[in-house]
């Protein structure tokens, strides 16, 4: 009789386990986001995922994972050690278009002065989203940052380009998400987990 009420609960244990890994999975626009991600040695937590949109197209889904959560964009800009945005794409965008929209988010959110001592990344950062060529529909593409390291561009899961050096510039390029004139104003919000 013990037999089989150990095999009842361990069935049971294990129909709820796969029941709640469901359960840890956010959905925007079709696209599936773990609540959790690893970047290094780090296992980092979904904050929070919207979408970007450009006139009525729909261009892709982004998602931040961070080791401490946070509704305060200041507290995440803040915050160290390692961090991604990871972004699906919706639709095919050409790599041209796709480094403008980050160029303009860039300078959207930063002065001239603070622009021209990020200009050897950002110019590292054009080169890579030109190797990488056009984004398609379907691709993750994750920026993330990694303590010594830097900062790496990955798509579908491979590195792409040089690594990027400076956790600064990490958060320069999360501030085109989240900083104070972010691309759009609802893909902030969805970030900050609202």
């Amino acid at each position: 009789m013990s037999r089989i009420f150990t095999r009842l609960l361990a069935a049971s244990l294990l129909a709820l386990a796969a029941a709640g890994s469901g359960a840890q999975t956010v959905e925007v626009e079709g696209v599936k986001l773990e609540s959790s991600a690893q970047v290094g040695n780090a296992a980092l937590l979904l904050n929070g995922a919207g979408l970007r949109t450009r006139v009525f197209f729909k261009v892709y889904v982004a998602a931040l994972y961070v080791a401490q959560k946070s509704a305060d964009a200041n507290v995440l800009l803040a915050q160290k050690g390692p961090r991604r945005i990871a972004i699906t794409m919706l639709r095919n965008v050409d790599a041209e278009a796709f480094a403008d929209a980050l160029n303009e988010g860039l300078r959207n959110n930063h002065s001239p002065a603070q622009l021209a001592s990020l200009k050897a990344q950002i110019d590292a950062l054009n080169a890579t989203l030109k190797l990488v060529g056009e984004a398609k529909k379907g691709d993750l593409i994750n920026f993330e940052f990694v303590p010594e390291v830097g900062t790496r561009v990955m798509v579908n899961g491979q590195p792409r380009g040089a690594v990027i050096a400076g956790e600064e510039f990490f958060t320069a390029v999360l501030r085109i998400w989240i900083g104070d004139k972010p691309v759009e104003a609802s893909l902030k919000k969805g970030l900050l987990g609202g």
